[in-house]
């Protein structure tokens, strides 16, 4: 429901009976603490890629599979297929049935 960038000086808005905090750049302003945070959320898909390579990480988990918007030479993802007027194909049927890929 946020629908523009707040500052430090009139960081948060209501809007819909929900207050929004969008400042914009926080990790700049904190940028240890930041990466932490940053390296504590990704690690873990790291090691998923790592571990089982990206096809299988990517069926495995539909947080990775979401994620990915082109694959060997195909748009996996809807918006970038339709602004770019490219075709579109699925991600996880490619990678099941190994078309291309």
């Amino acid at each position: 429901t946020s629908d523009r960038i707040t500052s430090h000086d009139d960081p948060t808005f209501t809007k819909h009976g929900v207050v929004h905090y969008t400042v914009a750049n926080i990790p700049g302003a904190v940028p240890r603490t930041g990466t932490i945070g940053l390296t504590n959320v990704t690690v873990p898909y790291a090691l998923q890629i790592a571990n089982k390579g990206y096809k299988q990480a990517c069926l495995d988990n539909p947080a990775l599979l979401k994620g990915l918007n082109a694959l060997e030479g195909h748009v996996t993802f809807k918006g970038v297929a339709e602004s770019h007027q490219l075709p579109y194909d699925d991600a996880e049927a490619l990678l099941k049935t190994g078309i291309n890929v």
